[in-house]
C-alpha cells in the first residue's frame, strides 16, 4: 500500500477514521494539502486518504496532521489480507456495526417510557420526572456521545453541521432540565406536565426537556444505523475481484503433479490447466492447445485460441483441452491485481457528496446561535430578569433541533430502496442519489449489458439442395461432442431447432481447426474453411459469400461439410437483448445522451449502436482502459452514468459519477456500482435513475419540512411563549409528515408497468435494502 521509504518521494495510502461527513474529508484534505508539496484526496465513503508527497516529508508527518485536525490515521493491511475465503474481512463489518447498534438498543430501550411519561398524563406518578431523567441521561450522553465529539471536533475548525445541531440541541434540553429540576420547581413532588397548547410566558423553573432530547438522540442515532449497515465497503469490491482467481494449482515438479495455494507460486513455475479449470496466473503455454474463455476479465463472450508460446491471463476459463502453462506474473503484478488496483484509485478519487443536511445544518446552526444570543440580549435589555432571557434563548436552541433531520434521509431510502428492491433495483446509499439528478451521459457496456453476453446460433446457409434441419442434425451431434464454447452454441440451437441429434463415433478435435467425426454413417467436419480444404471439400462461391458477410457483420462464420462436399456454413453470435432498444429509448427521454463502449470491433460494435438506437460509439477499447473513457468524458464536462456487468467494467462502474451493475454480472462489478439491476433488464437502467431522482426530490421535500415546523416555532421561543407540550407537538408533526411523505415512494411505477418486478431473496440483496 505504501510506497514509500522515509527518504525517498512516493505515495502512501491512509486508512481514516472518526469522520461523520464529508465535510470531514474535505477538512483533512486541506490539512494535508497545505503540506508543501502534498497532493491528497480523501474519499468520505472508503474512509481512505491517497496521499503524493516530497522527500522532506515523512509518512510519519502525514499521520499526525490527520491526528492533530482530530481524526485517526493508519497504514491499512495489503487487500491481500482480506482474499481468499473473504474471512478476514468479517470481524471489520461487526466491529462497525457492534457500537452503534448497542447505542440504538439502549436509547430505544431508555427513550420510550420518556416520551410515553411526558406525552401522557395519566402516567405521571408523583416522582415521575426524576425517573426520566435517569433515564434519558444515558441516552444523551452514552448514545449521544459521537455527535457531541464530532461537534467538538467541527467547533474547533469553525465549522458547523447535522452533528453540532444534534449535540447543542440536546445538550441544551437536558442542561436546562437539569436545571429546572435542581434550581426550579420541576423537582417538587406531584409536578405534571398538562396536555395543553396553552402559549404563557414563563420563567421555564417548570419545564424539563427530557423526552425532547432522548426522542432526538434515538431516531438520529437510527437513521445512522441504518446508513452504517448499507454503506458500500471499497475492501468488498478488491476482495471479491481477488476471490475471482484459482485459489490451489497443480504444479509440475520433478514430473510429477503437486497441488499447492495459487499464491505459493513462484514466477517460472509450470503448472497444469485442465478443461473447465481457471487459469491460476500470467503465463504462457508451454504445451497443449484450447480456447479461453477470458469473458470474464475481457467483456467479450468469443473464446480466444491459444497454442504454445502464446501468452494467457489468471482467472480465465480453460474451455478447451489440457495446457502446460509457466508462471511469467504471480502476486501483485498479475491483471488481475493490476484491475484491482485500478478500482481502488477509482473509488479513493471519486468526489463525495455531501449530505444534503450537513450543508443545511451549516447555514442553520450559526443563524440558530446568533438568533439564541440575540433573544438573551434582547430580554435582557428590556428588564425581563435573567432567569426568563435564559429560558427564552435556551428554548430557541432546543426548538431548532428538529426530530424529523435524523428520519428525513433513512425513512425516504428505506421506503424507497424497499420499492426498488420490489422491482430489482438496488440503491447502495445517500451519496448515489445526488449524482442521478445531475446524469447527462449514459455509458453502456456492450457484452452482457445491450447484448446477453452469451453466443447463440444466428443463421444456416446452405448450399443448393441441402435441408437446414439435416445440417443442424449433423453438425449439432458434432459440435454437441465437444467443449469449446462456439460449438456449444451451435449444439443447444440445433437442438432448440431440430430436437434429437444424429449420434456420433469416431469423434476428434483437430487443433485450431474444428472437429471431424461419424454421424449416422456420415464423416462429418465442422470448423474453419481449411478444414475442409484438407479433405478436399471446397465452398462454394455462394457459401464463401456468406462467410464473408458474416464475418463483416461481426458474427463468427463456421463451415459444415460431410460425405466429400461442403454443405453450409453456420453463424454464431452474442445476440442483442429484445429490451435494449427500448431501454435506450427510455434513457433518452430523461434527457441522457447513450455512448456504446466496447472492447470488441468498430464492425460489431457500429452494428450493435445502429440496431438498439446509440449513435456514440467507443470500439476496441482495452479492459484497463475504459476508467480513461470516463474519466476523459468527465474532464469535457459530463457528468457521466456507466451501466456494465464484468470484472472489466469494474473501474469504470467505481470512475463514473453513478455506476449501474447488471445484477447477471459478476460479484466485482455489483460491489464497485452504485445501483444494481438484479435482473439483466437494461430497462430497469431507466427505471432506477427515476426512481433515484424520487427518492432525493422525496428527501429534499422531508429536510424541508423537517426543519420548517421547528423553524415556525422559533418566534414562540423567542419570545418566551414555548412550553414543552408545543415544543413536542412541533417535534411529532414533524416526524408524521416525513414518514407519510417518504411513503409515497410506494407508489412508484416503472415505465413498463409492473412486469419486472421481482422477489429479492438473496443474502446480498436484504442486506443492501436497508439503506439511509
Amino acid at each position: 500500500m505504501a510506497s514509500v521509504t522515509g527518504d525517498q518521494s512516493g505515495q502512501i495510502e491512509l486508512a481514516i477514521g472518526g469522520m461523520t461527513c464529508a465535510s470531514c474529508a474535505a477538512r483533512i484534505e486541506k490539512k494535508l494539502n497545505k503540506i508543501e508539496g502534498v497532493t491528497a484526496t480523501v474519499n468520505y465513503a472508503t474512509e481512505k486518504a491517497k496521499v503524493t508527497f516530497p522527500a522532506s516529508v515523512n509518512p510519519q508527518d502525514l499521520i499526525a496532521t490527520v491526528e492533530k485536525t482530530g481524526y485517526t490515521a493508519e497504514v491499512p493491511p495489503p487487500p491481500k489480507a482480506a482474499s481468499g475465503s473473504g474471512e478476514a474481512a468479517e470481524p471489520v463489518e461487526v466491529d462497525e456495526l457492534r457500537p452503534l447498534r448497542t447505542r440504538l438498543i439502549t436509547s430505544i430501550v431508555l427513550s420510550v417510557p420518556v416520551i410515553a411519561m411526558a406525552m401522557v398524563p395519566a402516567w405521571q406518578f408523583t416522582y415521575w420526572q426524576w425517573l426520566s431523567l435517569t433515564l434519558a441521561a444515558p441516552v444523551v450522553t452514552y448514545a449521544g456521545w459521537p455527535f457531541h465529539k464530532a461537534a467538538w471536533t467541527n467547533l474547533r475548525h469553525g465549522a458547523a453541521t447535522m452533528d453540532t445541531l444534534i449535540s447543542l440541541g440536546t445538550l441544551a434540553a437536558l442542561g436546562w432540565s437539569l436545571w429546572a429540576l435542581f434550581l426550579g420547581t420541576a423537582g417538587m413532588p406531584g409536578m405534571r406536565h398538562g396536555f395543553e397548547f396553552t402559549i404563557v410566558r414563563s420563567d421555564g423553573s417548570m419545564n424539563i426537556y427530557l423526552e425532547a432530547a432522548a426522542g432526538v438522540i434515538t431516531f438520529i442515532v437510527a437513521g445512522r444505523y441504518f446508513e452504517a449497515r448499507s454503506k458500500r465497503r471499497a475492501g468488498a469490491a478488491l476482495r471479491a475481484l481477488l476471490e475471482l482467481g484459482a485459489k490451489d494449482v497443480a504444479v509440475l515438479r520433478n514430473g510429477r503433479e503437486e497441488r499447492i495455494p495459487t499464491d505459493q507460486l513462484a514466477v517460472g513455475d509450470v503448472f497444469v490447466v485442465r478443461p473447465g479449470e481457471k487459469i491460476a496466473t500470467d503465463g504462457i503455454v508451454e504445451e497443449g492447445s484450447s480456447a479461453i474463455d477470458a469473458s470474464l476479465l475481457t467483456g467479450e463472450s468469443v473464446p480466444v485460441e491459444v497454442g504454445p508460446g502464446e501468452t494467457v491471463v489468471g482467472a480465465t476459463v480453460n474451455a478447451g483441452g489440457r495446457l502446460l502453462i509457466r508462471a511469467t506474473r504471480v502476486g501483485a503484478d498479475t491483471q488481475l491485481a493490476q484491475m484491482a488496483r485500478l478500482v481502488e484509485d477509482a473509488q479513493t478519487g471519486k468526489a463525495q457528496v455531501q449530505r444534503l443536511a450537513d450543508r443545511i445544518s451549516g447555514i442553520f446552526v450559526p443563524i440558530v446561535i446568533a438568533l439564541s444570543i440575540a433573544t438573551l440580549g434582547f430580554w435582557i435589555g428590556t428588564g425581563a430578569g435573567l432567569t426568563a432571557a435564559f429560558t427564552a434563548a435556551v428554548a430557541v436552541l432546543i426548538i431548532a433541533c428538529p426530530c424529523a433531520l435524523g428520519l428525513a434521509t433513512p425513512t425516504a431510502l428505506m421506503v424507497g430502496t424497499g420499492r426498488g428492491a420490489q422491482l430489482g433495483i438496488l440503491i447502495k446509499g445517500p451519496e448515489v442519489l445526488e449524482s442521478t439528478r445531475k446524469i447527462d451521459t449514459v455509458v453502456l457496456d456492450k457484452t452482457g449489458t445491450v447484448t446477453t453476453g452469451k453466443m447463440a446460433l444466428v443463421d444456416v446457409i446452405t448450399a443448393e439442395g441441402v435441408a437446414a434441419d439435416e445440417v443442424l442434425r449433423l453438425a449439432g451431434a458434432l459440435e454437441d461432442a465437444s467443449e469449446h464454447p462456439i460449438a456449444a452454441a451451435i449444439a443447444k440451437g440445433a437442438t432448440e431447432r431440430v430436437g434429437t441429434l444424429g449420434t456420433v463415433e469416431d469423434f476428434a478435435n483437430v487443433e485450431g481447426l474444428g472437429v471431424q467425426g461419424i454421424v449416422d454413417g456420415h464423416a462429418v467436419l465442422v470448423g474453419r474453411p481449411q478444414l475442409l480444404a484438407e479433405w478436399a471439400q471446397h465452398l462454394t462461391p455462394e457459401l464463401e459469400r456468406a462467410m464473408a458477410d458474416a464475418q463483416a457483420r461481426g458474427e463468427t462464420a463456421v463451415a459444415v461439410g460431410w460425405d466429400g462436399e461442403a454443405r453450409a456454413v453456420l453463424t454464431v453470435a452474442d445476440q442483442i437483448k429484445p429490451t435494449s432498444a427500448q431501454a435506450v429509448a427510455q434513457l433518452k427521454q430523461l434527457g441522457l445522451r447513450p455512448v456504446l463502449l466496447t472492447g470488441d470491433n468498430e464492425t460489431v460494435a457500429s452494428t450493435v449502436a445502429a440496431t438498439v438506437g446509440i449513435d456514440e460509439v467507443i470500439a476496441e477499447v482495452l479492459p484497463k482502459d475504459k476508467v480513461e473513457v470516463v474519466q476523459r468524458l468527465q474532464a469535457d464536462g459530463r457528468t457521466v452514468a456507466m451501466v456494465g456487468d464484468g470484472v472489466n467494467d469494474a473501474a469504470a462502474l467505481a470512475q463514473a459519477d453513478l455506476g449501474l451493475a447488471m445484477g447477471t454480472g459478476t460479484d466485482v462489478a455489483i460491489e464497485a456500482s452504485d445501483l444494481t439491476l438484479v435482473r439483466g433488464d437494461l430497462r430497469a437502467a431507466a427505471d432506477a435513475i427515476r426512481l433515484s431522482r424520487r427518492t432525493l426530490r422525496t428527501i429534499k421535500g422531508n429536510l424541508f419540512w423537517a426543519f420548517a415546523y421547528n423553524v415556525a416555532a422559533l418566534p414562540l421561543a423567542a419570545a418566551g411563549l414555548l412550553n414543552p407540550m408545543i415544543a413536542g407537538a412541533a417535534m411529532a408533526f414533524s416526524s408524521v409528515f416525513v414518514v407519510s411523505n417518504s411513503l409515497r415512494l410506494r407508489s412508484f411505477k416503472p415505465l413498463n408497468g409492473d412486469m419486472g418486478a421481482v422477489a429479492v431473496t438473496s443474502e446480498a440483496a436484504r442486506e443492501s435494502v436497508p439503506a439511509g
